[in-house]
């Protein structure tokens, strides 16, 4: 699913003001811009064994992700609650967020799911992420 259509599915608040619509409006665009940006991104959190397994597993691919730690950004905790929203009410941590090829495919269960059934690679290779 892409970013562009995770925005426009979260459902507005008539209590968030403008100066919260355009903050979200400008951690939209940062994503978006990370995103469509580069082959493959993922948002974590330092220390986090789960994000740690998500960066080992694409390394060990050969996929060189560009990696975000929230923790360590400014806007981290605005971009947390954003890929809160992305990810939806059924799940309980939105990080790691992977991102490939400009759409966002899971978290770690999803990465794991994708490769155990042989479509993460492809899915890698279409993005521009792997050349072999």
């Amino acid at each position: 699913m892409e970013v562009e259509k995770h925005l426009m599915g979260i459902p507005s608040d008539s209590s968030t003001s403008s100066s919260d619509e355009m903050k979200m409006n400008t951690i939209y665009d940062k994503v978006r811009y990370l995103v469509s940006g580069n082959a493959v991104v993922v948002f974590t959190i330092s220390g986090c064994c789960m994000c740690h397994v998500v960066k080992q597993l694409l390394f060990s691919l050969g996929v060189g992700p560009t990696v975000v730690e929230l923790d360590r950004e400014e806007a981290g905790l605005d971009i947390h609650r954003f890929l809160s929203q992305i990810a939806g009410e059924g799940q309980q941590h939105p990080v790691p967020a992977v991102f490939v090829g400009g759409k966002f495919l899971g978290g770690v269960e999803t990465l794991m799911a994708c490769h155990i059934n042989g479509t993460l690679v492809p899915h890698l290779k279409d993005a521009g992420a792997l050349w072999l």
